[in-house]
C-alpha cells in the first residue's frame, strides 16, 4: 500500500445514512443524521443531551488548505499524511482539558475513530475569536504600515516584529458576510470592535448582551490554558482562533460551548521557545506552510493578493508540490501533536474503510 492511499482526501462521499446534503468544508465533512438515528443514538449511547437534538458524524481529511486554496502533492499526494488524525488529537485534548477545569463544554459528544466526530447541532456565533499574545501577521502588516487602531484597541508606538505585545488582545472578526450593521462592511472576516457586538450582538448571534463578556471570559480562559500547558513544553502560544456556539442542556436552556477545533496549528501559530529565545521564528503551525509556499513560487504577490484569485487558484490546480514539503509539513503536525497529548500519531492503512466499518459495527449508520 503506497502512502497516497494512507492519506483521506475526500471526506464527502462515505456512505453514513443521512436526508441532507454532505456538508464539505475546506477539511471537514458534515453528515446529518436522520432525526429517527439521532434520538436512537442519544438513547443509546447515553448522550447528555435533550432527545430531539440533532446529530451530525463530522469527519475530518488530510487536505491542506492554505491562501484559500487546497494544495496537492507529487506522486498522486491529495493531503498530507497524518494531519487529520494531529488536528483531531489536538482538539480533542484541549476540549476535555476546558471541560475538566470547569470552563465550558465543547459540541462534541463521542470519538468513534480519530478521523471522526459524533457532534451535536450548536448555532454558532458569528465571531472569530481571534486572541494574541505577539504582534506578527496581518497585524504586524498593518502596524508597519502605520496603523494603531484594531478592534478599537490603540496599540503603543516603538512595537517590533514578532515581540510580545503589552497584554494579551482579543480582535475579533466577524464569521461569514453578516448585513445591516452600521460601520462594519458586508464581507467576511472583517474586524470588529466590542462596541460593534454589543450594539449588534443579536445579529451575531448571541441570545443576550451578557453573553459577550462570557465569550471573552472563555476566550481569555481557554487561550491561558493551552498557553501555558504548551509552555511547559517549551512552546510559544502566539495567537489563535476561538468559535463558539450555543446548545440546549437537558433541562433546554442555552448553553454558550466552545466549538469547530482549538489549539491546533491550523487555527493557531505555536512557536519553539529555545529557538525564540535565541531571536528565531520557527513555527510548529500551519504558517510555517504558508512561509513554504511564498518561498516556493517565483511571484509570492499571487498568493497574498485578494485581486488575483483566479490566478492562485490556478496555481494550487496545476502544481504538484514536492514530497519533501507535504512530509516536512506532516513532521510538524504529527510532532506537535505528539507533544500536546503525549500519545503516538499512527497512520490508518485504509483510514474510509476503517470509518465505515465502525459507523456501520457500532453505530449502524452505513446504508
Amino acid at each position: 500500500m503506497s502512502l497516497a492511499d494512507k492519506v483521506l482526501a475526500v471526506n464527502n462521499d462515505l456512505p453514513i445514512r443521512t436526508d441532507k446534503p454532505v456538508h464539505s468544508g475546506k477539511v471537514r465533512s458534515v453528515y446529518w443524521l436522520t432525526a429517527a438515528d439521532s434520538q436512537r443514538l442519544i438513547e443509546e449511547k447515553g448522550y447528555d443531551v435533550p432527545t430531539d437534538t440533532p446529530l451530525a458524524i463530522m469527519v475530518i481529511s488530510d487536505r491542506i488548505s492554505a491562501f484559500d486554496c487546497i494544495w496537492k502533492g507529487e506522486g498522486g499526494m491529495r493531503g498530507v499524511p497524518g494531519k487529520g488524525a494531529a488536528l483531531n488529537a489536538i482538539s480533542n485534548h484541549w476540549f476535555k482539558v476546558f471541560k475538566e477545569q470547569g470552563l465550558a463544554d465543547s459540541h462534541i459528544l463521542d470519538i468513534p475513530h480519530p478521523f471522526v466526530w459524533i457532534v451535536q447541532k450548536a448555532q454558532p456565533v458569528m465571531i472569530e475569536a481571534i486572541c494574541r499574545q505577539y504582534i506578527t501577521g496581518s497585524m504586524w502588516r498593518a502596524y508597519e504600515k502605520g496603523e494603531r487602531h484594531f478592534c478599537g484597541i490603540e496599540l503603543p508606538e516603538g512595537l517590533t516584529k514578532d515581540s510580545k505585545l503589552p497584554s494579551l488582545l482579543q480582535t475579533p472578526s466577524t464569521k461569514g458576510i453578516l448585513k445591516g450593521i452600521p460601520g462594519v462592511p458586508e464581507v467576511d472576516d472583517v474586524n470588529v470592535t466590542r462596541q460593534n457586538i454589543e450594539e449588534n450582538f443579536k445579529a451575531f448571534n448571541f441570545k443576550n448582551v451578557e453573553d459577550i463578556s462570557l465569550y471573552e471570559k472563555l476566550l481569555t480562559e481557554g487561550f491561558n490554558v493551552i498557553s501555558d500547558a504548551l509552555a511547559s513544553l517549551d512552546q510559544i502560544f502566539v495567537d489563535t482562533k476561538f468559535e463558539f456556539g450555543y446548545v440546549k442542556d437537558t433541562q433546554g436552556k442555552d448553553k454558550l460551548i466552545y466549538m469547530d477545533e482549538v489549539g491546533t496549528p491550523d487555527s493557531s501559530r505555536i512557536w519553539d521557545g529555545t529557538q525564540y529565545s535565541q531571536g528565531q521564528v520557527v513555527e510548529n503551525s500551519k504558517e510555517g506552510f504558508r512561509q513554504l509556499l511564498l518561498n516556493h513560487f517565483p511571484d509570492p504577490d499571487i498568493l497574498l493578493n485578494k485581486d488575483r484569485m483566479a490566478e492562485r487558484e490556478a496555481l494550487a490546480e496545476n502544481n504538484e508540490l514536492p514530497l519533501t514539503v507535504l512530509m516536512s509539513v506532516s513532521k510538524t503536525y504529527t510532532d506537535i501533536a505528539e507533544k500536546i497529548t503525549g500519545e503516538k500519531i499512527t497512520l490508518s492503512d485504509n483510514p474510509k474503510a476503517e470509518i465505515i466499518d465502525i459507523l456501520n459495527r457500532e453505530y449502524q449508520l452505513i446504508d
